[in-house]
């Protein structure tokens, strides 16, 4: 089978999936902070499309459709959007305890303008993308985590295997991959911090005003239950629980509306509540 030809079927199958495609808010204009060479890298000017498969619904044009298709099957799993900065990054200096934050675009935007600022000052890499699912991060892991040599991991995934960006996956496929991820870094000395799945809420609106429904492609039960088998697992494996979920979600378990502009993402307020937790977990992760 050809590309062209592999494209256009996977297009035809994934892009029928009733999960919708989770957007990022669009950020402030106010320049991009990289503290340090190789900390994080914007996505290219020149990618149009996105990097999960439920994306490319937005291209109402059956050629664009394909050409989107195309565009994730050709770097599945994106190791071309960190390579420079990779490169740029350098060994680690002698006493740093450089830690990896590894994620989707929860922690992809915490170095984009207008969100509050990525740890000012820390040894510490974004190595997020938007819209990935875990089966990508997974792909990428060795590339974008390990080939770094942090001391530390900061593992936040699972949101849009839920939301089926790249189509349906159950719950054991997303926990399998997050085992597989923190057993890697075990065996290459690198301590673990799992973050449970955000809430999500259904009281913002769009742009257009209509309200954005987030529960129907990310059921809280269907989080929390994932959660629970995150707490489970960290406790088991000695590794460390960073619990993102209760500090964010409101008394209805739905994410708080001051830290957040789109039912999904957190705002400037929402990191701004996110960043002492990841601080907290990580000295007991390196203190271990």
């Amino acid at each position: 089978m050809s590309r062209r030809h592999e494209a256009a079927v996977l297009a035809s199958v994934l892009l029928g999936c009733t999960a919708g495609a989770s957007q990022p808010p669009a950020p402030a204009t106010d320049p991009v902070s990289i503290a340090f060479p190789g900390q994080w890298a914007p996505p290219p000017p020149d990618w149009k499309y996105p990097v999960f498969f439920s994306g490319c619904r937005r291209f109402r044009e059956p050629t664009e459709r394909l050409a989107c298709a195309e565009f994730i099957l050709s770097d599945w799993p994106r190791l071309s959007r960190y390579a420079a900065a990779n490169a740029a990054l350098g060994p680690s200096r002698p006493g740093e305890s450089r830690v990896v934050f590894f994620g989707d675009s929860i922690t992809d935007n915490w170095s984009k303008p207008g969100y509050g600022g990525f740890f000012p000052g820390r040894p510490y890499v974004n190595r997020g993308i938007g819209g990935q699912t875990t089966a990508q991060m997974l792909a990428r892991f060795r590339a974008d985590v390990v080939a770094l040599g942090p001391k530390a991991v900061v593992i936040l995934a699972g949101t849009n295997d839920v939301s089926g960006n790249n189509g349906p996956v159950g719950t054991a496929s997303i926990q399998d991959n997050l085992a597989s991820m923190a057993e890697l870094a075990r065996v290459q000395g690198i301590r673990v911090v799992l973050a449970s799945i955000l809430p999500v809420t259904d009281d913002e609106k769009g742009t257009d005003g209509a309200p954005i429904n987030r529960t129907r492609d990310r059921p809280p039960e269907t989080i929390a239950g994932i959660n629970k088998w995150i707490a489970g697992y960290v406790a088991r494996e000695g590794h460390v629980h960073l619990d993102y979920h209760t500090a964010l979600a409101d008394v209805r378990g739905a994410l708080r509306a001051e830290l957040n502009d789109d039912g999904l993402h957190p705002n400037a307020a929402g990191y701004a509540v996110m960043a002492p937790l990841a601080e907290k977990a990580i000295a007991e992760a390196l203190a271990r």
